[in-house]
């Protein structure tokens, strides 16, 4: 298997000692007004995204039709219960990310692979534009096994679509299943709706996924 889809990342040998307490966010979702700690439904799945600043990515999927559910965190990492400041040292093998919870019947999980690869750099490695770390890297985390395969092949066709459009450089993104995932600070949930003018930092390569 190609080292781009597969779970690539090493994890620090310096990781920061585990925190005892998880973050429970203490606000419902700012967008859709119920528990941020809300689980799949019956007939919902879950993928976990991971494009860079975290702030930018939530509201691109709250944005999406049938989509139900966002909320950011940690994931990818071996630090349990980290904290922001933790994760931006780098000890904590975590990435930024964003737990997408949607509802197949409206949206399928091929679109929103879509928006995934147009809206973030996937060839950055540990980065996206100015913001810096591994904390930054892409990555997708997927919930259900069945996924897989989808999920990597939509890799191969936007690493085609790059190499068309006269872009050669490889796609980075960490691809595997999701395992822990921590919730981030309420002041990060859904920043940028409590925070219009905020930073963002999303932004694609120009290139569209290929139609399906």
């Amino acid at each position: 298997m190609p080292m781009s889809m597969q779970s690539s990342f090493t994890q620090p040998d310096n990781a920061i000692a585990d925190r005892p307490d998880p973050i429970i966010p203490a606000e419902p979702h700012a967008v859709f007004n119920q528990p941020i700690t809300a689980m799949p439904a019956a007939g919902q799945k879950q993928v976990i995204f991971g494009m860079g600043c975290f702030w930018g990515a939530e509201r691109k999927w709250w944005q999406q039709p049938g989509v139900v559910m966002t909320s950011v965190g940690y994931s990818g990492g071996v630090t349990q219960h980290p904290r922001y400041q933790d994760v931006c040292t780098g000890q904590t093998g975590h990435a930024e990310v964003v737990n997408v919870i949607f509802d197949p019947s409206v949206v399928s999980l091929d679109t929103l692979l879509a928006v995934f690869w147009e809206n973030h750099d996937p060839t950055q490695g540990m980065r996206q534009g100015n913001d810096v770390g591994s904390q930054y890297r892409s990555a997708i985390y997927y919930c259900d096994p069945a996924d897989q395969a989808s999920v990597e092949a939509s890799l191969a066709t936007y690493q085609a679509a790059l190499r068309d459009a006269g872009k050669p450089d490889a796609v980075t993104t960490e691809i595997a299943p999701a395992g822990a995932y921590y919730f981030a600070e309420t002041d990060h949930q859904q920043y940028l709706h409590k925070n219009p003018q905020g930073y963002c930092g999303l932004g694609g390569t120009g290139v569209c996924f290929p139609p399906q």
